[in-house]
């Protein structure tokens, strides 16, 4: 059976964050305060070292939970909030669980989206992070239930990701800071969906069987 390595993942997510920091701050930067892809970047690498330094004792669940502690004391702006909650409560969600495989996974991503709506108040078609991993959780769910393998229910997860974060070009924002921007912020993608799909594309590359 296919697992993901809760340190490939961060891994994975972080060299993602660092090559597509600059695309991520010039989306940010046309709607927002353009230090997405630096908060990120700065935030991931220190995910990476507390990991490596403090993370290799633990069970999946609670590697997620110190990833997203991290994340918290790291970042600025809303993305450190945002998904250092999502990945305290997919962290919790797994328990004592030895392995993040295709149950467990989709469970992970359902606590994770429920953190951010909880504390970021934000629906599908707000324009915000949830647009994309609304219908990534979805379609994890439906393919793993579906007894799928798990490297094609993230590659499904991907897809619903990215056609998420596209969807939110024409839409006006409704929520953060891009919500300020009215009419303006219409046209443009929104950065914390786009980051979200480097997220959950990093799963894939953590496989392990």
């Amino acid at each position: 059976m296919s697992t993901v390595s809760v340190n490939a993942w961060m891994d994975e997510a972080c060299a993602a964050v660092v090559a597509d920091a600059d695309r991520l701050t010039e989306l940010d930067s046309a709607i927002g305060d353009g230090d997405h892809g630096n908060n990120l970047k700065r935030g991931f690498r220190a995910v990476v070292e507390a990991l490596a330094t403090g993370g290799d004792d633990l069970v999946p669940g609670r590697r997620l939970i110190l990833a997203g502690k991290t994340l918290v004391s790291k970042v600025g702006g809303a993305s450190g909030p945002l998904w250092g909650t999502a990945l305290r409560r997919a962290g919790r969600s797994m328990g004592d669980a030895e392995a993040l495989e295709g149950p467990a996974l989709a469970d992970a991503l359902d606590a994770a989206l429920a953190g951010i709506v909880e504390l970021g108040a934000a629906q599908v078609g707000d324009k915000t992070m949830v647009d994309a991993l609304t219908p990534a959780t979805q379609a994890l769910r439906a393919a793993v239930e579906a007894g799928q393998p798990l490297a094609d229910a993230i590659a499904a997860a991907t897809e619903a990701a990215e056609e998420g974060a596209r969807s939110t070009i024409p839409l006006q924002a409704r929520k953060g800071r891009a919500s300020y921007l009215g009419e303006r912020s219409i046209g443009h993608e929104d950065p914390g969906a786009a980051s979200t799909v480097l997220i959950i594309s990093a799963l894939g590359r953590a496989l392990e069987d």
